[in-house]
């Protein structure tokens, strides 16, 4: 993985990054992203992937993205949408220190261009001035991770899940009564 080198991105205001990465959205809105298409096709900048395949980097790929908007971005949004108390500065050393790390995890499983929107995150949250403009651009990053998420998703193959189906727990239960 790229060495977690502190990301230090120059931007303009909070509102000029959140419009960035709004239209960076609406760009992928209605068709996936080509970085998308090709991990999905198993063109990996990187060369991720053990053994010389590409699923695994998907595994990763989708797992990446899953706990970044369901669950880092989400926790940080509601975070300052729901506690007025909340401490801003706080919040920013945290979602610096995990939206650098996944940025370089973005970019090591194959979406370099996720990678660099995280990395606009980071500079613009660094700039913001309340809670306010802190969940506005959260709430941007989120979005489009999100997106970029759901064609990970719908690209990934399912299928291949259908050779390990476990036992159900509730017969093996019922079994050893």
């Amino acid at each position: 993985m790229v060495a977690q080198a502190e990301i230090r991105r120059e931007v303009g205001s909070v509102a000029e990054v959140i419009e960035q990465i709004n239209q960076a959205r609406d760009e992928i809105w209605e068709k996936p992203p080509q970085e998308v298409l090709d991990l999905c096709e198993g063109v990996v900048p990187r060369g991720t992937g053990a053994k010389n395949n590409y699923l695994s980097t998907m595994i990763f790929a989708e797992n990446e993205l899953r706990t970044l908007t369901d669950e880092i971005l989400w926790f940080a949004w509601v975070t300052a949408t729901r506690s007025p108390d909340a401490d801003l500065a706080t919040l920013v050393l945290y979602m610096d220190e995990m939206g650098q790390y996944k940025a370089n995890m973005n970019d090591y499983v194959g979406l370099p261009e996720a990678g660099e929107i995280m990395k606009l995150y980071v500079g613009g949250i660094r700039k913001a001035a309340s809670l306010q403009e802190f969940a506005d651009l959260t709430e941007a990053a989120m979005t489009y991770i999100n997106r970029v998420h759901g064609w990970v998703d719908i690209g990934f193959p399912w299928g291949l899940v259908n050779g390990y189906k476990r036992v159900n727990p509730l017969r093996r239960i019922a079994q050893e009564a």
